[in-house]
């Protein structure tokens, strides 16, 4: 069955997806892949700068944490940046940096000044402004690198994102969706199929197409459950002509 949704779903370039049977499969691939990542944009940049999301991504990063990689890895050549966090204290229950913190980053010998968090101390409005210049002091673009929102469907409502041309120009992006709840959503992003109402434009997974780089989707079988449904339709539909 991957095999088929693989042919069904990557007619767009420099797309891979890749589906496991369990958590501990994907947290193993996903470190494996991030490892490789970062030796290659060491050797290219003599950095890897990563920017993490919130949510369950966290403890999919453990593996790193683990031999070999927690001493293979050059750690010191690490920045890690936020490509969405709400504007809340770093101590906040709901913060993506205390999520980071407490999960992977006191686990791992990451620099302190390597770790970029926003100012929790300024509007939401200001923070996204100083996040903005910290990160263009690595890294030169002509479009705004990031913006903020005042009213996020989740709370905390205030949060700070990072824009689309800036996620569309990494060299690499992984999503990692797991969960039931998260399938439609995929199917959605995923499907050239799925263009009707239901699917608006203006979804956010689906916008995310590298510029140069490469997008690889980490799905877990339940998350993949409708790409195997409408799969199995595409199947049987074919075999009605």
């Amino acid at each position: 069955m991957e095999r088929e949704i693989s042919a069904l779903y990557e007619p767009k370039r420099n797309n891979e997806i890749r589906i496991f049977e369990s958590s501990d499969e994907m947290s193993t691939d996903l470190a494996e892949y991030i490892s490789q990542v970062s030796e290659i944009s060491v050797k290219e940049r003599g950095y890897f700068a990563i920017a993490l999301s919130g949510g369950p991504l966290v403890s999919f990063l453990g593996k790193l944490c683990e031999a070999p990689y927690n001493k293979t890895l050059d750690w010191s050549k690490w920045y890690i940046f936020w490509s969405d966090e709400r504007a809340v204290a770093k101590n906040h229950a709901e913060s993506n940096y205390k999520l980071t913190k407490e999960g992977f980053l006191s686990k791992v010998p990451i620099l302190n000044g390597h770790v970029y968090s926003i100012n929790d101390n300024a509007t939401v409005e200001d923070a996204a402004t100083d996040y903005e210049f910290a990160i263009r002091q690595l890294v030169k673009l002509k479009d705004d690198w990031v913006t903020y929102i005042t009213d996020s469907p989740q709370p905390p409502p205030e949060r700070i994102t990072f824009t689309l041309p800036v996620i569309n120009s990494a060299s690499n992006i992984a999503i990692v969706a797991t969960g039931d709840n998260k399938s439609e959503a995929v199917r959605l992003a995923i499907s050239d199929n799925a263009d009707g109402p239901d699917n608006p434009s203006s979804l956010p997974a689906r916008m995310v197409q590298p510029t140069d780089g490469k997008l690889v989707w980490f799905l877990d079988k339940a998350a993949a459950s409708s790409l195997e449904t409408e799969n199995d339709d595409a199947f049987e539909q074919h075999h009605e002509y």
